[in-house]
């Protein structure tokens, strides 16, 4: 989709001095890639050691050092352009992009330039059930990572730790479609989900394994694209989104007060909830980039990227779709449930053979509700998929009625054990025996004559009726028949 041709959308324009203005945003998202060695090095890519703990002498280019590629590296980008719907580029080369920084001990970066191992793609992400737009990639490249400056070690001495350094990355270019903060967080959120469906980034952003350089510039709707600003390395979707409204509204007030918007590269604080200038911004030219001499074109045939295609999982959008076809679920259940590969295993394994319906009601409502207080996931859930399907089973088998299932939830969750065996010790089954609930009614319609009368006069009263039965059954009796014998009781149609 060309992004000069999504008409504005009213809803999504911010209100300035001289009228509506439309944000423009382009993400580039630095995505580490998984792997147990680095892109040019067999040195750990293992997060948290010691300082400098993982460095090869490549990694520390001491001299006379070769890189050399770490294939699975490059099985990774290509899956994950596989599952960005985008062309795969059978050559590709690497480049070097030179600048000199204390924790780039080669001064220069190996990237690729020209031919990025991955060209044009898309993808489709859900602003909403019923909203969704689709999102043009312009590149995935790999590159290698830098080291990190640490300045808080020392009152005058800065010091470098190289663990990171030459640690592989993709380096994923969107067009510049995306319309707003929501979309924009929308979409790395959507990203996430498919590199760790393929496998290719865990997507923790806490330890830096995805982050993001967001660009963003402003245009009155049907103008020209403005001049953007590029803010550097932002860490997380909530993060993202405040950048872009806080860099935004700092755009249109300058242009509003007749002022031009410069071209550079700025950070955001979250502390003060504002961007500030770090540097003007490159151009290509800048970098001086030429093809690494240490390093050949790397090339692959169809038979390669075929089999990594052939091993691809279901991805999300696929997965979705099967859910709402073979579960009868509606999309933004299946939405919820596919937005994490184990979550969507889960779900799948409570539904088999079962009431979809019923069974993504418990899984999103009861299971992610309690996993979402106790700030767990699924994987660490104390209700196993099997005791949860056991738990639906019953309530479908009519033996616990929707309330007795929230308590025996409970007593699974803290104790664990078989639900069915839990409901027999503890006698929990709901009251069908119809000859015990006219019992229990007739014994409550003798001792409220009062009510009796009422009820005939005013129909709602019914519920008081059922809520004494109830009582009086411990929360067993089977409502349907407990309704069906009160009204017969009671005359009440």
């Amino acid at each position: 989709m060309n992004a000069h041709v999504r008409p504005a959308d009213p809803k999504k324009l911010i209100k300035g001095a001289t009228g509506d203005w439309e944000i423009v945003i382009g993400l580039e998202i630095h995505a580490q890639v998984t792997s147990n060695a680095k892109l040019f090095s067999g040195s750990s890519t293992a997060f948290g050691g010691e300082p400098n703990a993982h460095v090869s002498l490549i990694d520390a280019a001491m001299p006379g050092m070769l890189p050399v590629i770490n294939e699975e590296c490059v099985r990774q980008a290509v899956r994950t352009g596989l599952g960005l719907n985008a062309q795969i580029n059978k050559r590709s080369v690497f480049d070097r992009k030179n600048y000199f920084y204390p924790d780039l001990p080669q001064g220069y970066q190996i990237s690729q330039y020209k031919h990025p191992v991955v060209g044009e793609g898309e993808i489709a992400v859900d602003l909403s059930p019923t909203e969704q737009i689709s999102v043009g990639i312009e590149r995935l490249h790999l590159e290698q990572d830098a080291g990190k400056s640490m300045h808080d070690q020392h009152p005058t001495m800065s010091f470098v730790d190289l663990n990171r350094s030459g640690v592989a990355l993709m380096e994923i270019v969107s067009k510049p479609d995306l319309r707003s903060a929501d979309e924009a967080k929308a979409y790395v959120s959507k990203l996430r989900t498919i590199l760790r469906y393929i496998g290719s980034c865990d997507g923790d952003m806490e330890k830096g394994n995805l982050r993001a350089d967001v660009n963003v510039s402003v245009r009155k709707p049907g103008a020209p694209f403005g001049t953007r600003c590029e803010i550097k390395n932002v860490n997380s979707i909530r993060f993202i989104g405040q950048a872009i409204e806080v860099e935004a509204r700092r755009q249109i007030g300058i242009i509003e007060d007749g002022g031009t918007i410069d071209q550079e590269t700025r950070l955001y604080d979250p502390g003060k909830g504002e961007t500030r200038s770090l540097r003007s911004k490159e151009e290509a030219h800048d970098y001086r980039y030429f093809p690494d001499p240490d390093l050949l074109p790397l090339e692959f045939d169809d038979a390669f990227v075929a089999g990594l295609k052939a091993q691809l999982p279901e991805l999300p959008d696929a997965k979705k779709g099967r859910f709402i076809a073979e579960y009868g679920l509606s999309p933004y259940d299946a939405s919820v449930l596919v937005a994490e590969r184990d979550q969507a295993d889960y779900f799948e394994a409570v539904a088999k053979g079962r009431d979809g319906k019923a069974a993504a009601n418990w899984v999103i409502n009861e299971l992610f509700g309690r996993l979402n207080k106790e700030g767990k996931d699924v994987s660490a859930s104390p209700v196993s998929a099997a005791q949860l399907g056991g738990l639906v089973d019953l309530i479908g088998e009519g033996v616990i009625s929707g309330k007795i299932a929230k308590d025996l939830f409970e007593i699974v969750w803290t104790e664990g054990g078989d639900p069915r065996e839990i409901v027999e010790a503890r006698g929990m089954k709901q009251v069908t025996d119809t000859g015990a609930i006219e019992k229990a009614v007739d014994e409550i319609i003798a001792a409220n004559p009062d009510k009796v009368e009422q009820v005939k006069a005013k129909p709602t009263m019914l519920g008081w009726f059922v809520g004494q039965a109830m009582k009086a059954s411990g929360g067993k009796a089977n409502p349907q028949a407990l309704n069906e014998i009160l009204k017969k009781k009671l005359g009440i149609e």
